[in-house]
């Protein structure tokens, strides 16, 4: 049997040493978005995705939904926060859902729905909360009122500056920012560390993108990502259950954590799925844990 002499084996060790953190990348926390869970009250709806086997939630604060900041007086978020740690669950972000460029008026109500939603993060959970949201327009439109969104999106990323937070910005396949090359124009046009990217891949595939390069580019401008499945054209599309049509979810994860992403991947229930009669919120949760299991190292249910 050969043996490796003393000189040997230290010369080998950080080897060995940088061979094993390559094999082993960081876990990367894998969440629900309770936007999917509307119709649940929050204590059911934080319960159910701790038993299924969630990290963490982000909770959705348009009107009508149980989060929204002027239904939660301080003791329901004392109560909210006590929750979370009991069933063991982050925070993994905060959805709204403000459109811009829109007129005065409506652009002071989403500052100032930004510093509520702001506020009720850092209730919540220690560090910098994400709030993430999608904008208005049409794809058409972004040309001519990408200047206009930039210039507000600066004063967003302000009130995110001032209450220590992060905004993240989704592409939506039927908003003015639907591309690639777009998302990339606005980050450098804002220009401000408080103003990063929601990485959505649903939106960018029916456009014929590519999972790598989508997230080589992306990623490294990404405070927050959602994942759901997605098929058609940008014309004429429907929106699924992540693992219900064709997106490989375990390359997804290496790539994720090739492209040094630190931070959730938060499945979320497309309107399309939750308006539906019959819809069940726990099923849905449920079934997109288990078709992800595999892909994100955790035990199927």
């Amino acid at each position: 049997m050969n043996r490796l002499t003393r000189r040997e084996w230290l010369a080998a060790v950080p080897l060995l040493a940088g061979t094993a953190v390559a094999a082993t990348p960081p876990r990367i926390p894998l969440g629900f978005s309770l936007y999917g869970m509307k119709t649940m009250k929050l204590a059911d709806a934080l319960s159910a995705s701790s038993k299924i086997g969630y990290d963490g939630v982000e909770l959705a604060l348009m009107p009508g939904y149980p989060a929204e900041p002027k239904l939660l007086s301080a003791n329901a978020r004392k109560d909210l926060r006590s929750r979370l740690a009991d069933h063991k669950l982050a925070l993994h972000g905060l959805m709204e859902n403000l459109p811009e460029p829109a007129a005065d008026a409506v652009h002071k109500a989403n500052l100032d729905r930004l510093k509520a939603a702001f506020e009720l993060g850092h209730a919540l959970a220690d560090g910098k909360p994400v709030v993430e949201t999608i904008l208005g327009g049409k794809p058409a439109e972004w040309e001519s009122r990408k200047e206009a969104i930039a210039e507000r999106m600066q004063s967003w990323s302000a009130v995110a500056k001032a209450s220590n937070g992060i905004l993240a910005i989704k592409l939506h396949i039927g908003n003015a920012l639907h591309t690639i090359d777009g998302a990339l124009w606005l980050v450098k046009r804002v220009a401000n560390p408080h103003f990063r990217l929601g990485f959505d891949f649903s939106h960018l595939v029916l456009r014929g993108a590519k999972l790598a390069h989508a997230i080589d580019t992306l990623v490294p401008h990404t405070a927050f990502v959602h994942i759901k499945d997605a098929k058609g054209t940008p014309e004429k599309f429907e929106f699924l259950l992540p693992g219900e049509h064709g997106i490989d979810y375990a390359e997804y994860v290496k790539r994720l954590s090739a492209a040094q992403y630190a931070g959730p991947v938060v499945v979320e229930v497309s309107g399309m799925i939750s308006n539906k009669p019959g819809y069940d919120p726990v099923a849905a949760a449920t079934k997109s844990y288990t078709n992800l299991a595999n892909a994100f190292g955790r035990q199927a249910k």
